[in-house]
């Protein structure tokens, strides 16, 4: 991460202050949300909530010089680990107790005028959708879920060689981007995992949840081999520009009885 020194930023409710706060009127609030867990023996535990709220908070940053009226929240750093509880101190949150919080705080922007939420979740245990579907059936609010890795899978192939599903070549890019005093990449494991032993849960049609202690000692599915900051970096960039575009159509949008929808 940055060693520089923090500063003041508007968009950043860990750093703003309420003398600036009474003087802007937000329109869009963004919620980074991670987990604490293992990534292979050589990625940080904190990677997950880590590098979602880098995408939050430097596509916040981004967006600001285009509109002033966006807010980036702190991350919340725990999710949905049920499945990784055999590695130590991987810290579990059910998804209902990661969804009351988040209703909490989505209730508390709602009472200070901010409708607008985008959820920017780093951790694929973590399952939004039914409570995103509810909460806006419940509050007079939009909600919408990024989920950061996938914001640029199309351009994938182009950044990187293997592909990733835990602490492979993506993870660890990203890593070394962000932290790299934190990569001990001489430690990595080869990231195999053996497949589904029914062929409809490697064709994808039936679905069923990891245990990840069954896949290997080491927490990882996919092959580290191949990482480098420059790979990290450059689908940091594509997916901090991406978002931030979208959270300023958002900010500058209004609503009204269509929204989101076109009129």
């Amino acid at each position: 991460m940055s060693s520089q020194k923090p500063t003041i930023n508007d968009w950043d409710l860990s750093t703003t202050n309420l003398r600036r706060l009474k003087n802007v009127n937000y329109e869009v609030a963004v919620i980074p949300v991670g987990a604490t867990e293992a990534h292979n023996w050589h990625l940080p535990e904190g990677l997950d909530f880590m590098h979602a709220g880098h995408v939050a908070r430097e596509s916040c940053r981004k967006a600001w010089q285009n509109c002033q009226n966006i807010v980036c929240l702190p991350p919340l750093p725990y999710g949905v680990d049920c499945n990784q509880m055999s590695f130590p101190l991987a810290i579990h949150l059910s998804q209902s107790t990661l969804d009351q919080v988040m209703r909490e705080i989505i209730t508390s922007l709602k009472h200070h005028g901010i409708r607008k939420i985008v959820i920017v979740n780093g951790h694929g245990g973590n399952n939004f959708e039914p409570f995103v579907r509810q909460v806006q059936s419940d509050l007079d609010v939009h909600v919408f879920l990024c989920n950061w890795w996938k914001i640029g899978f199309d351009k994938y192939d182009e950044i990187f060689t293997r592909p990733d599903d835990h602490g492979g070549q993506m993870e660890t890019s990203v890593a070394m981007a962000l932290c790299p005093e934190l990569v001990e990449i001489e430690n990595a494991g080869t990231g195999h995992a053996p497949p589904f032993r029914f062929e409809a849960l490697n064709k994808g049609w039936v679905k069923t949840s990891r245990d990840f202690g069954k896949l290997n000692d080491h927490c990882g599915v996919g092959n580290p081999e191949g990482s480098t900051p420059e790979r990290g970096r450059q689908y940091l960039e594509l997916a901090c520009d991406r978002l931030s575009g979208f959270l300023t159509d958002l900010a500058t949008t209004p609503i009204d009885d269509n929204f989101p929808m076109q009129p």
